[in-house]
């Protein structure tokens, strides 16, 4: 249940990411209140997993699944530039992620 948690709780990094470059400078108050809100809700959810699974391992966990998806949000809605590079290591990012929950314990 925990990685699970702890799996949404980046997807909630990803939304809080987005809002924040949709809120223009926290000049918008609907994409800035959305900001707010998922922010709150990763963080608070992150704080609620390391209870479980060690601090670090969730630290990055949480971090990676935030990063990646938000450089796919900037590739697919924001025209991030998209190269071999880029997907190289996005890629190995996500391994690492991958490999992190393999190895982690808890």
């Amino acid at each position: 249940m925990a990685w699970a948690l702890l799996i949404l709780s980046g997807l909630f990094e990803v939304a809080f990411t987005t809002l924040m470059k949709l809120s223009d400078g926290f000049k918008k108050p609907l994409p800035t209140l959305g900001f707010c809100v998922f922010a709150f809700l990763s963080l608070e959810i992150l704080s609620h997993v390391m209870l479980t699974i060690p601090v670090g391992t969730a630290y990055a966990v949480w971090a990676g699944i935030g990063a990646f998806g938000t450089a796919l949000v900037g590739i697919f809605f924001f025209k991030d530039p998209v190269n071999r590079g880029r997907l190289f290591f996005l890629t190995n990012l996500i391994l690492s992620v991958i490999g992190l929950r393999v190895f982690g314990g808890a």
